[in-house]
C-alpha cells in the first residue's frame, strides 16, 4: 500500500528543510535505511535515509524546493499503484510556502558526465538523469520563494571566487548551479556608453543593486539564537593586549619537527584557553535558570563563516588533548562546516567558543556568548607595535613586539567580573610564556 514519506527533523531545531539533490528518481526502488535524498536544514546538509520500501511512485517536493517537518516529499508504494486519492489528499493540504515549487520535469535527456572531486570539498551530485534545464536569460534560476539555486559547494566557490550567484546561468536539475557552472562562469563585459555621459552617470566602482535577500532557514536560527543570547544573558566585555612572540616561537619550532602537517595558531589558542578554563572553571559553566551547570568537560568551539551564516564546529574534551590532536580534529571540522556536512553532534553544546578574525585585518571586536556557554573568546590580528619596556638599567627603552587584541564576553549571571578578568588574564599570561600551560 501507498505511503507518504515526510520530511523528519534532521537536528534539534529543524522547522523546515530544502531539497538539495534525489538520490533516487520516479520509477526507481528503494529500500528501508537506502540514501534518498540531501536535505539542507538549519544547521548543515543531511542526509535522508528512505524510512520506506518500494518504489518511488512520486516526488512531491522537487530540488531547491522545501518542506516543513511531517509535511510530504514523495510517495512510494507498489509498482503500478494508483496513487490518485493520496495525491488529492496532499493537495487538499495547506503547501508550505518553501515548498511551492513546480514538480521536476521528466527525464529527456542524458545527464551530463560527472564531475571531478576537489580536496576541499564533495564533488557535485549528478543530475539523476535528467536533461540540464535552462536558467533564466541573464542570471539564476530561484525558488519560488526567491531564493538561488545552488548546491552548497558551488555557493562556497562563488564565495571564494567573489561571484555574484544571482548572475551565473544554472546548468543542474531545474536550473540549479552546480561546481561547473562557477569554474567555467565567465562575467559579461560591460556595456560600451554609445554617447557622452551626462553629469548623473554612473561614477567608477561597482554599482548598487536592490534586491530583496530571502532569509534561509539557518539565517532565522542564527538570527533567533543570537537574539536571545544577546537580550537575556548580561553580557559585559574585558579586554586585553597579548605579547605573541613567545607563541610565535613556540609554534614555530613545534612545526619545524613536523612532516605532514602545521598546527594552527588557532589550535594553540584553544588548548591555552582549555588550561585556562581548568584554573577558572566558572567560566565553563551554563546559566540554567534554577541552578548553574559547571562542565565536567571542556568542549571547544571555534566559530567558521560559511556561505549563508556562522556555525561552530566543537572540538570534544581540549581539556586532555594537545594541540596536535586539537588540530587533527580541526582539519576534520572545519571542511565539513564549509561544506555544510557537519553532524549535529559535532557543531552542538560548545561550552566555551573562540572566534578570530584576525586573518580579516580585524584589530579588536567584541562577540555575542554561543549558548549553552557563559562566556566566548574575541580575538583580533597580530601586529607588529612599538611598545616602552624597562631596560636593565632601570630605564625606559622601545622595543617592537607582536601585539594581539583579546575580548572576552561574560554572561554576568554566571561569570563575575573577577573570575572573568583572573581568567583573562590568566590566559594572556599562558599565551606570553607558553611552557606556564605545564603547570
Amino acid at each position: 500500500m501507498a505511503e507518504k514519506v515526510l520530511m523528519i527533523a534532521l537536528s534539534p531545531t529543524m522547522e523546515e528543510g530544502t531539497i538539495v539533490h534525489w538520490n533516487k528518481s520516479e520509477g526507481e526502488q528503494v529500500t528501508s535505511g537506502e540514501l534518498l535524498c540531501e536535505v539542507e536544514t538549519d544547521k548543515a546538509t543531511m542526509e535522508y535515509e528512505s524510512p520506506a520500501e518500494g518504489t518511488i511512485l512520486k516526488i512531491l517536493v522537487p530540488e531547491g524546493g522545501g518542506a516543513k517537518v511531517a509535511e510530504p516529499i514523495a510517495v512510494v508504494g507498489e509498482k503500478g499503484e494508483d496513487i490518485s486519492d493520496l495525491l488529492k489528499e496532499v493537495e487538499a493540504a495547506e503547501p508550505s510556502a518553501a515548498g511551492a515549487a513546480s514538480p521536476p520535469a521528466p527525464p529527456s535527456a542524458p545527464s551530463p558526465p560527472p564531475e571531478a572531486s576537489v580536496p576541499t570539498g564533495p564533488a557535485e551530485p549528478s543530475t539523476g538523469g535528467a536533461a540540464p534545464a535552462a536558467a533564466p536569460a541573464g542570471g539564476a534560476a530561484r525558488t519560488s520563494d526567491g531564493r538561488i539555486k545552488a548546491s552548497p559547494l558551488a555557493r562556497r566557490l562563488a564565495e571564494e571566487k567573489g561571484i555574484d550567484l544571482a548572475q551565473v546561468p544554472g546548468s543542474g536539475p531545474g536550473g540549479r548551479i552546480v561546481k561547473r557552472d562557477i569554474e567555467g562562469y565567465q562575467p559579461r563585459p560591460a556595456a560600451v556608453p554609445t554617447g557622452p555621459i551626462g553629469p548623473a552617470g554612473p561614477i567608477g566602482g561597482p554599482q548598487l543593486v536592490e534586491e530583496q535577500i530571502p532569509v534561509t532557514g539557518k539565517r532565522k536560527v542564527i538570527a533567533q539564537r543570537l537574539a536571545e543570547s544577546k537580550f537575556q544573558a548580561p553580557h559585559y566585555y574585558l579586554k586585553v593586549t597579548i605579547g605573541m612572540d613567545g607563541l610565535i616561537d613556540a609554534r614555530k619550532r613545534l612545526n619545524a619537527g613536523l612532516e605532514d602537517t602545521k598546527v594552527s595558531f588557532n589550535a594553540f589558542i584553544m588548548k591555552f584557553a582549555a588550561e585556562a578554563l581548568k584554573r577558572h572553571p566558572m567560566v565553563n559553566s551554563s546559566w540554567q535558570g534554577e541552578h548553574i551547570q559547571k562542565f565536567g568537560r571542556i568542549d571547544m568551539g571555534l566559530a567558521v563563516a560559511v556561505p549563508d551564516g556562522l556555525i561552530t564546529p566543537v572540538v570534544r574534551d581540549c581539556g586532555n588533548k594537545g594541540v596536535l590532536a586539537i588540530e587533527r580534529d580541526l582539519k576534520e571540522l572545519i571542511p565539513k562546516a564549509q561544506q555544510g556536512r557537519l553532524l549535529p553532534e559535532e557543531y552542538k553544546g560548545a561550552t566555551f567558543t573562540v572566534t578570530n578574525l584576525g586573518s580579516f585585518g580585524i584589530e579588536e571586536f567584541t562577540a555575542i556568548i554561543n549558548p549553552p556557554g557563559s562566556a566566548i573568546l574575541a580575538l583580533g590580528m597580530t601586529q607588529r607595535q612599538p611598545v616602552v619596556v624597562r631596560s636593565a638599567s632601570g630605564g625606559d627603552e622601545i622595543e617592537v613586539r607582536s601585539l594581539m587584541k583579546a575580548t572576552l564576553s561574560c554572561d554576568h549571571r554566571v561569570v563575575d567580573g573577577a573570575t572573568g578578568a583572573a581568567f583573562l588574564t590568566g590566559l594572556k599570561s599562558m599565551i606570553e610564556n607558553p611552557i606556564e600551560a605545564l603547570y
